[in-house]
C-alpha cells in the first residue's frame, strides 16, 4: 500500500535539501567555500559536507570558545534560534534528526521507553559540558589552538556527511584517516544501528546542540502548547510519546505533535506563537468543574497528514501548513540554484589559479596581495620550489604547521618559496590573529580569481 509522506516530513525533507544545497559538491569532493558558510543552520549539519552551504552551530561554538573568540555571532544565533523554535528544531530542522527517524522505520525489535532510558537522556548534558564546552576552552588556554572536542572525537554527523563523502572523491585523504577515524567510524555505527532499535537514539542521549535547544522549550515561540484548563493529566500523551518527557513541551519533547491526536481533552496544540498550527476542531465536554474554552483556530490544520483520531473531529487541512510547505519547496529552489552556479570566471578571460592543475603541469603566473601589504609575485620565483600552504584560524592542524612553514623557509632563504593562504572564510582578522607570533613568511587572503 502506497503511503504519502507526512507534512513533517516533507518538512524534514526540505530542511535536510536547504543545508545540504551544493549537490555537485558530493560529485567534486569539493567543500563549499561562499558566503553563505559563514552564517549557521539551526540542525546539526556537519560544515565539511561537500554539499553543505552553512556553518553547524555546535561547530561554530566550539571554535570560538577554543580560539577564546567571544563568538557574539554564535551564542546570539543559538539564543535566537532557540527562542523561536526550542526542540522544534530537532523534531522538524534537522537532517540527522530524519535519519535516525529513518533508520527506526526498519522492521527489527524496539527498545521502549523506561526509567533507564530517561537517565540516559541526562548523558547528553554531560556532552555538552564536557565536549563542547571544557575541551575546547582547556585546549585553548594550554596549547594555544582551537580543539572542538566533539566534533573532532564523537560526532556522527561529521564522519556520516563529511567523511564519508570526502574520501571517495579525494583518495589522498585516505593516508591521513588513523586511528582516530576509526574510532569515529565505530562511533557512527554503533549510533546508527543503535538508532535502528531505540527511537532517535543519538538525538535522546547524545546531542549536545539538542541539550541546548531543550532548555528553550519552555520559552519558544514555536513548540507544544498544553491547556492547564483542560488537562485532566491522564498521561495518555506521556505515554504515546517515543521520547522520555514527563510532560509534553519540556526539554526532552522535540515537538513532533504524536501527543496531540491522542489526549482525550484536546488540551495539547501545536503553537507558533499565537497560532495553532494542528488542533481539534471539534467541541468535546471539557474535564469537570472546568470551564469550556474555545480552541478551534481559523488556521490550523494537521502537520502530520494522519488520519484523524477515533474520538475525533482533527481538522485535517488549513492554510497554514499548505504556506509552510509551499515557502519551504520555493526556498529550496532558490537555494539549489544559487548554490550550484557555475564559478565566476576571471575578469581578463584568462584562467585562473585554480584550472587545468594537474600532477606535472605549469603553475599560471599570479600575485597575492599579503597581509602585510606587500605582494607576492609568482614569477620572481621562477624556476624554484614554491610551497603553497592553505590555511585557516579554526583549523587546528593547519596552525600547527605554520611555524614548520616559516622554520623550513628559513632553513633554504633563497632556494625556495613559502605562501601561506587563509581561507576566504573567516570571522576575525587573520592578520591580528598572527600578531606576534613571529612566523614572517609571506600570508595572503584567498580572494576572487
Amino acid at each position: 500500500m502506497l503511503h504519502f509522506p507526512s507534512k513533517r516530513r516533507l518538512i524534514q525533507l526540505y530542511s535536510a535539501l536547504l543545508y545540504n544545497a551544493h549537490l555537485k559538491g558530493f560529485l567534486t569532493g569539493r567543500i563549499f567555500s561562499g558566503a553563505s558558510k559563514a552564517l549557521c543552520t539551526p540542525g546539526l549539519n556537519c560544515y565539511s559536507c561537500p554539499g553543505a552551504v552553512a556553518a553547524c552551530p555546535l561547530g561554530a561554538l566550539q571554535n570560538a570558545l577554543a580560539s577564546h573568540r567571544t563568538g557574539f555571532y554564535v551564542f546570539g544565533i543559538l539564543l535566537l534560534y532557540g527562542l523561536l523554535f526550542g526542540r522544534a528544531i530537532c523534531g522538524f530542522l534537522c537532517p540527522f534528526g530524519l535519519i535516525q527517524e529513518l533508520l527506526h522505520k526498519l522492521p527489527l525489535p524496539k527498545l521502549k521507553k523506561s526509567p533507564l532510558t530517561r537517565l540516559l537522556s541526562n548523558l547528553k548534558y554531560i556532552l555538552l559540558l564536557v565536549f563542547v564546552l571544557f575541551i575546547p576552552l582547556y585546549s585553548g588556554f594550554a596549547d594555544k589552538l582551537p580543539l572542538p572536542g566533539f566534533c573532532k572525537y564523537i560526532c556522527p554527523a561529521g564522519t556520516l556527511e563529511g567523511a564519508l563523502f570526502l574520501l571517495p572523491a579525494n583518495p589522498a585523504l585516505s593516508g591521513a584517516a588513523g586511528p582516530l577515524f576509526s574510532l569515529k567510524l565505530a562511533v557512527l555505527l554503533l549510533i546508527l544501528i543503535s538508532c535502528a532499535f531505540c527511537y532517535r537514539a543519538f538525538c535522546r542521549f547524545f546531542c549536545p546542540l539538542g541539550a541546548i535547544y531543550g532548555l528553550f522549550n519552555r520559552l519558544s515561540l514555536t513548540g507544544i502548547k498544553v491547556e492547564a484548563s483542560r488537562c485532566t493529566g491522564c498521561g495518555r500523551c506521556v505515554k504515546a510519546c517515543k521520547t522520555d518527557i514527563r510532560r509534553p513541551g519540556d526539554r526532552e519533547c522535540v515537538c513532533c505533535g504524536e501527543c496531540v491526536g491522542v489526549c482525550p481533552e484536546n488540551a495539547i496544540t501545536l503553537k507558533a506563537g499565537r497560532l495553532s498550527l494542528r488542533v481539534f476542531s471539534g467541541k468535546t465536554e471539557p474535564a469537570a468543574g472546568v470551564s469550556p474554552q474555545k480552541t478551534e483556530s481559523p488556521a490550523c490544520g494537521d502537520l502530520r497528514g494522519e488520519k484523524p483520531a477515533a474520538n475525533g473531529n482533527i481538522r485535517k487541512h488549513g492554510p497554514l501548513p499548505r504556506l509552510y510547505l509551499a515557502l519551504s519547496l520555493l526556498a529550496a529552489v532558490f537555494v539549489l540554484c544559487a548554490a550550484n552556479l557555475p564559478e565566476k570566471p576571471a575578469e581578463n578571460g584568462q584562467p585562473t589559479v585554480r584550472e587545468n592543475l594537474l600532477p606535472g603541469s605549469s603553475l599560471p603566473a599570479f600575485s597575492a596581495e599579503c597581509l602585510d601589504g606587500t605582494v607576492f609575485l609568482s614569477e620572481e620565483y621562477k624556476g624554484k620550489p614554491l610551497f603553497i600552504n592553505l590555511w585557516a584560524t579554526w583549523c587546528a592542524p593547519c596552525v600547527r604547521e605554520l611555524p614548520e612553514f616559516a622554520a623550513l623557509s628559513h632553513a633554504h632563504e633563497g632556494d625556495i618559496a613559502v605562501l601561506a593562504i587563509h581561507a576566504s572564510l573567516t570571522t576575525e582578522d587573520p592578520g591580528e590573529y598572527l600578531g606576534d607570533k613571529g612566523w614572517d613568511i609571506p600570508f595572503a587572503l584567498d580572494r576572487d580569481g
